[in-house]
C-alpha cells in the first residue's frame, strides 16, 4: 500500500516498484485516515508511508496503525532528514525509514527487507543517529513525548487548539495541556516560535 497525499508521487512509486517480478501495488492511500481505514480490509504486507500528510499526518497514523495490528510493517519514505522524524517513526512501530532522495534501488531494497520482516534504514541515517547516540546529542524536541510531538507539529503548522483537538480526536482541554507542557520544555512562549523550531530542525516542509 502506497500512501502520500501527492498523486505523481505515487504514480511514480508504484511504476518503480510495478518494474520488479516480487512487489505489487495493490492500494492507495491519500492520507494516514484513509490508510488507518483501508488497511484491515486490503492486508498489504507492506505499507509504504510518507509523514507530511494532512489530517493527523504520518506519525499519528503509523501509531494508530501499529497499535491495532502489530503485524503491520511499515516502511516510512520521507522527506525529513533530520534525526527526530526517524526515532519517532521507529518507536511508533515503523520497520524502516528511508529519505526520498535516496536511489530508487534503496526503496526497492527497503520494501524487500521489510517485507521479509527485517528492519531497514539508510546507511547515511543509520550513521546519523548512531553518532547522536555515540555523542549523546540533546535536543530538547527529543524531551517530547510521543504525544506532544504530535501536538507540537500541529502547531507548528499553524493549526488551532480547536483543530488540533479535532484531527487527533482529543478534548481541547488535553491540548491545552500538552500545549502548556510543550512551551515549558522547549522554552518557548509563543506559536510562532513553535514553527521556528520545528524549521529549524528540518521538521516542516518549506
Amino acid at each position: 500500500m502506497l500512501v502520500d497525499d501527492h498523486a505523481m508521487v505515487r504514480m511514480g512509486f508504484r511504476m518503480l516498484l510495478g518494474g520488479t517480478q516480487d512487489i505489487e501495488v495493490i492500494c492507495e492511500a491519500e492520507d494516514g485516515e484513509a490508510a488507518y481505514q483501508l488497511f484491515p480490509e486490503i492486508r498489504p504486507d507492506v505499507v509504504v508511508m510518507d509523514l507530511s500528510m494532512p489530517g493527523m499526518g504520518g506519525i499519528e497514523a503509523l501509531r494508530r496503525l501499529t497499535a491495532r495490528d502489530r503485524e503491520a510493517r511499515v516502511l516510512v519514505l520521507s522527506a525529513h532528514e533530520d534525526s527526530a522524524h526517524p526515532r519517532r517513526a521507529l518507536k511508533a512501530g515503523a520497520m524502516g525509514y528511508v529519505s526520498k532522495r535516496s536511489a530508487p534501488e534503496e526503496l526497492i531494497d527497503a520494501v524487500r527487507s521489510v517485507g521479509a520482516g527485517r528492519i531497514y534504514l539508510g546507511v547515511e541515517l543509520a550513521r546519523k543517529l548512531a553518532v547522536q547516540e555515540l555523542h549523546g546529542a540533546a535536543n530538547p524536541v527529543e524531551s517530547l513525548s510521543e504525544r506532544e510531538f504530535a501536538v507540537f507539529l500541529q502547531l507548528a503548522k499553524g493549526q488551532s487548539v480547536a483543530q488540533i483537538a479535532e484531527t487527533l480526536h482529543l478534548s481541547p482541554n488535553t491540548v491545552g495541556t500538552h500545549l502548556y507542557n510543550i512551551k515549558q520544555k522547549l522554552g518557548v512562549g509563543n506559536q510562532a516560535e513553535l514553527t521556528l523550531i520545528a524549521v529549524r530542525n528540518g521538521l516542516l516542509d518549506v
